[in-house]
This record gives structure tokens, sequence and C-alpha cells, in this order.
């Protein structure tokens, strides 16, 4: 009893100068300098943009993110009415300030023993929310009463609404009802139903909780308050209460694929300029497959947080004839933000390696040229040597080029790259569409420039299509529901390189899979045509790991934001490579496992792997190898009794026809009614543990 009476009197000693000030300030007119039209007026007739899948699944909307101004006559009367039953039954009667509520919220405090935030009115919110912090202080709540006094005498009641219905939070970054209308119903206030209406009038109580995408159950017991108190105020009937409750609103959930969505959000601003956004009315038929989208978006999640939470990373995939953008994610939650399948520039590291050696097939080298990697040293000036080094600082002597890429040899890479020279290689990266810098600097070998996912997947399109480069298309067609007409937006696929060489380069990357740095993809590979090539940069900061089949390019990238050090292990082959399969194994489902066509132009023979000669009977161990016509060995074997056979070419093979252009895809019809779409469960193989990628180290300065 001592400690409640004890309460009581410390709650009253609070609140007895306050009263005093209240009463005070009754007589005060305090200036309030507001205006009421802040924002732009909103524009009549807007609708969202609605996105589509490439198999027209509804994806999801794009809002306006502009704050728009609306006048009293366009917010619905039943709106007014359950937002001031519910806030301030009395608006109508008082002057700023409501005596009787605050003098139910004096005793509630003084029962309570604190000071709480009781009585406010409409117009008290108002001033509160716009013009004054959230402190609890009587200081500030004299102020308040001040100024919601002023608001009476200069504003009327239905400008006062206004500006509150204007300027209030309603969750989920929609501040006014403008963009709350927009967000959770996908329309403007004036078409309101009163089940939407009794949704938005009880989320300024708490908008973290109330908002419609918030929990279901408290979201439905505020809106059963909001018609509880209309209907003890007399403003809406009991039968009307049980129709609506009857007929709960549809809202519409946002959440899947966001981070595609802004991709195209982006992308329609900048062919159709800012205002295309603000104006809506847009149906868009985006690249992606919503599938394979969320499986993108858990694959990366889950293989990400297995190696370290604090980690991030990007997936993207591509289809090779079109470069339609299946799927893109470009952080490990899958939102809006900085996407860094596009924009995070990052050094490739050995990733870069395969465009080197096309390169070499264009000089006259072939996939069975011997190169030693024994240690050399280049003068950099100043005085500066450097010597390139292989992982763990070993050497393997003689390598086919074949075998060198697939071991991702530092010092033979460094070798080719010298003898075809800097400057050639930047050109030949620049027509496949890779911009590099272009000094005189031999650490390009080992991928030391910086480069965005969607470059390097780009980069490797010609090698995995024949020649063809694919530029990334997130958006094949848009709609225009005013003017009922469609606008497409054709693939950009070109050629670049010639098939021969994206052929040979190809049939090397194949043995990456298969003994190389990304052997733990054998599996995978064995069951499908598949090539790639891993990336680790230096102080393994980086992992990367870009592959494909004949139908679907797929690269991968994870690392910290900030580069620093992951630590021994992390590796292209150990982290990005077991990603890029789960996705793939799901990408390449009901596609044929067919081979790379062989364009013409392109001969095999049997060599002896350690010269890059002919075989003969007498070499213990022979392989199958590509050659571009004009290139293919001549000479038998020197080590296995060659000098005693003829040296005659072997006969080339009939081939193929010269590939073309991919064609055009199917002509869609505008959407109908939206699908949601749920992507298929399907068992994931983790493949193998990975060893250590030897060759992947970038240069040590």
């Amino acid at each position: 009893m001592l400690s409640d009476r004890h309460s009581f009197l410390k709650a009253l000693r609070h609140l007895i100068p306050f009263a005093i000030l209240l009463a005070f300030s009754l007589s005060l007119a305090a200036p309030a300098g507001a205006q009421i039209a802040t924002y732009p007026q909103l524009p009549h007739g807007y609708s969202s943009i609605r996105v589509f899948d490439n198999q027209q699944r509804f994806v999801g909307r794009i809002m306006s993110s502009q704050r728009y101004w609306v006048g009293i006559e366009r917010i619905p009367v039943f709106l007014r009415n359950a937002l001031i039953a519910t806030e301030d039954a009395r608006f109508y009667q008082h002057q700023g300030i409501d005596v009787r509520g605050i003098a139910r919220a004096l005793v509630k405090d003084v029962v309570k023993g604190r000071l709480a935030e009781g009585g406010s009115t409409i117009t008290q919110q108002l001033i509160k929310n716009k013009y004054l912090s959230g402190e609890k202080s009587i200081d500030r709540k004299v102020k308040e009463v001040q100024l919601a006094i002023d608001f009476e005498k200069k504003y009327t009641k239905d400008q006062i609404l206004e500006m509150y219905f204007n300027e209030i939070y309603f969750g989920n970054g929609a501040w006014g009802v403008a963009q709350a209308a927009r967000l959770y119903f996908d329309k403007n206030p004036e078409e309101l139903t009163e089940a939407e209406c009794s949704l938005l009038a009880g989320v300024p109580k708490n908008p973290g909780r109330y908002n419609p995408l918030g929990d279901t159950a408290k979201v439905s017991a505020r809106r059963s308050t909001v018609l509880k108190r209309m209907l003890d105020v007399k403003m809406i009937t009991p039968a009307q209460k049980r129709a609506i409750e009857a007929h709960p609103a549809t809202v519409i959930k946002s959440g899947q694929a966001q981070g595609y969505l802004d991709l195209v959000r982006r992308q329609l601003m900048e062919r159709y300029g800012a205002k295309v956004v603000e104006q809506g009315g847009l149906d868009v038929i985006a690249a992606l497959d919503l599938d394979l989208q969320k499986h993108a978006e858990k694959v990366l999640r889950e293989g990400v947080k297995k190696v370290n939470p604090n980690l991030q990373g990007a997936l993207l995939s591509l289809d090779l004839k079109t470069g339609d953008v299946l799927a893109a994610v470009g952080g490990t939650d899958g939102k809006v933000g900085f996407n860094r399948a596009f924009s995070a520039k990052r050094q490739p590291g050995s990733a870069i390696k395969p465009l080197i050696f096309a390169d070499a097939l264009e000089n006259g080298f072939t996939a069975g040229s011997i190169l030693d990697d024994h240690p050399v040293a280049y003068n950099r000036g100043n005085g500066q040597i450097w010597k390139p080094q292989n992982y763990e600082r070993k050497s393997y002597g003689e390598l086919s080029l074949r075998q060198a890429l697939a071991h991702s040899n530092n010092v033979i890479t460094v070798k080719l790259l010298d003898a075809i020279g800097v400057n050639n290689f930047v050109g030949f990266a620049g027509s496949l569409g890779l911009s590099l810098r272009n000094p005189n600097d031999l650490s390009l070998a080992l991928g030391t420039d910086e480069v965005t996912l969607n470059d390097l997947v780009s980069a490797y399109t010609p090698l995995a299509n024949g020649g063809f480069r694919s530029e990334a298309r997130t958006i094949i067609r848009v709609f225009d529901r005013s003017r009922r007409a469609w606008t497409e937006n054709p693939p950009v696929v070109a050629p670049v390189l010639p098939p021969v060489t994206a052929y040979v380069t190809t049939e090397m990357m194949k043995d990456v899979l298969e003994y190389g740095t990304a052997k733990g993809l054998k599996k995978f590979a064995s069951q499908r045509p598949a090539a790639g090539k891993t990336g680790t940069t230096d102080d393994y900061r980086d992992a990367w790991f870009v592959g494909y089949t004949p139908q679907i390019i797929t690269g991968v990238w994870v690392g910290y934001d900030k580069p620093k050090p992951v630590g021994r292990g992390f590796t292209g082959g150990a982290v990005s490579a077991p990603i890029w399969e789960r996705f793939m194994r799901l990408a390449t489902a009901g596609k044929p496992a067919v081979d790379f066509p062989k364009p013409d132009g392109v001969v095999s023979a049997t060599i002896d792997p350690t010269t890059g000669e002919l075989a003969t009977p007498n070499c213990p161990t022979t392989r199958e190898e590509f050659y571009i016509v004009g290139t293919e060995p001549t000479k038998y074997c020197s080590k296995h009794g060659g000098d005693d056979m003829e040296h005659v070419a072997p006969e080339p093979q009939p081939q193929p026809e010269q590939l073309t252009p991919p064609e055009q895809p199917e002509q869609l019809t505008p959407p109908e009614q939206p699908v949601e779409a749920t992507p298929p469960e399907e068992p994931i193989q983790e493949p193998g543990g990975q060893p250590q990628e030897p060759g992947e180290t970038a240069p040590q300065e």
C-alpha cells in the first residue's frame, strides 16, 4: 500500500505542473507558419506497372516513390469517418485539444504512475509528427498544445484533416494516403473500398504492427476495433460492420523477386525517362523465369551462409540465344538495393584466363601447344622485378594449353599473355564487350583489373554460343494499357568471335570440370556437356565460377563488400562452383543433354599430350584434340618413334553446317490474369569437397 501511495504522489507531482502549463497555453497562439499542399497534386488515373515473367506469370508491381498531395475531396468519406472514430471522436467539437480526453488521460497517468501520451487529438498528432520530436516531456507537450490551438484558428477542420492524411506514416515506407493506397491496394485514394478504408484507418496507431502487410491476426483485430468504434459513435450500422468483416480487403503482397523488379524499374527509367514510373499503366513481360529466380535466391543465400554468414554474393544466369536474364540476384537478401551482379566491380582472378587462351588460339597457339611453367622474372621498371608464382609456389614443368587452363596455371598464363601482347589482349577483350585498362601490365593475366559479374558473364557468352555475344536483357516487351499497344525490346546478339575459336576454347574449358580446379562438378558434367572456369583472387578475397551448357550460362561471385581476405580454402572451386551446380540442376532440368555443336573449320587429331604431336603406336598416352583448320599438327611424336614415320596430316573430318544467329523468341500475347508461381521442390546434390586451386593466387608485390 505504501508503495502504491508513493507512486501515486510521484505521478501527481509531475502532472500538476503539466496541468498548470496546459491551462496557461489555452490563451496562447504561437505562429504555425504551415502550408497545406507541400507536394505535387496526385494525378488522376494512376495505376502501377505490372511485371510478368517470361511465362506470363505475375511477378509483382512497380510503384511510384514520389509523394503526392491528395485533396480532401478525393479521400473517401468512409475513410475520414473511420479515422475520426478511431483517433479523435470529438474532432469536430474541440478547438485543437480535447479537454475531456486530456482529463481521462490524466486519470490514467495517475493510476499508472507515469506520464503517458494519452489524449492527443488528430490536430496534435499532426503537429507532433510534422513539427516536433518524439520526446516525451512536459515542455514538448505544451508546445504541441500551443501549435494545435493555433492550427485550429488558422485552418478549417477539413484542411487539418487533409494535412493529416497527407503527412501521416502508414508503414513500409508509405507516407501519406496516396502512397498507402498505391502500396497496399494499387489504387488512388478515391477508389478505396470500405473494407480497405477500415484497414488503413487502423494503421496510424502503430504503423509497424497494424499496416496491411503485417501479422494477419493483429491487422484483422485492429480493423475490427476500427469498425466497433464507428459503430459506437453511430457512423455505421451493425449490418454494415458484419458485411465488411465478412468480405475483407485483398492486400497486394510484395516480396518476390524484389531485386529483379528493381532492375526492370531502372531499365524502364533509362529507356523512357524517370516519369514512366510515375505515369504507370504498363504491363511488362520480363525475361526472368520466376521459378529460377526464387531458386537462385535460395541457393545463393544458403551457399554463402554455409561458408560465412557475413559474406555477400551475386548470381546471374542468361539464356545464351537471347541474352535473357533468367535470374539475377544482387545480394544474399535478394531485396532492392545495391545490385552486386551489375554494379559491384571486383577482380575476377583466374576467371579472366579463358579469354586469354581464346586470344592465344587467334594468334596461332593450339590446345595442344606445350609451354613450361618454370619461373620467369619481368622488369617492371624503376628497378622492380615481378616473378609470377603458381599456387603454393610450385612448378609443374611442361603442360599443354588445355592442361594449363584446367589447372589454372599462373606462370603459363602470364607467358601466354606476354607472347600475344597486353595491348592485343585488351583489344580482344574489348571486342567481347569487356573493357579493361590498357597499361603494359602482365598482371592482367591473373585478373587484377576490376569487372562486374555481368561484364564477365557477357564476355563468356561468345565462347558458349558459337561466337555470338548476347547482351543481358531484362525486358522482352512492354504493353501500354491506355494505348493498347506493344513495344518490343529485341535481343541484341552479335558475332564477335570466330565459331572455331569459341568451340576449341569451350572444349578446353570442359576439362576444368573434368579434372581441373572445379572437378567437384565432374558428376554434373558427365550428365550433360558443360564448361566453365573458377576464379580466386589474392589472399582469398573473391571466389568466382562462371560456367555454361549449350543453353544457359550462369556466373556466381562470393566475397565481402569491403574486400578483405576470407581465409585459406576460400576458392572458386570450393565456394562458388557448388552454388552454381545447385542452381544449374534446376535450370537445365528437362533440357536436352546435347553437346556444343562443332562448326566448320574445326578438325580433330589423336596426339600425344606430352609433346602435342601426332600420336604413334608407341605413345603410352594419347588423346583426341581439336584444332582450328591449319593449326593441326603434321609431325608424329618425336619421343615415341615419330621420326621414322611419314609426316602426313590426318584427313579432315566432315563438319556440320556453319552456325547461324539465334532466332527471335516466340511472340507472346498480353497477359490476362496474374498467376502466382511456386518453385518446384527438388532434391539438391552437393558436390564433394574441393581441392585447393593450383595457380589461383594473384601476383605478390
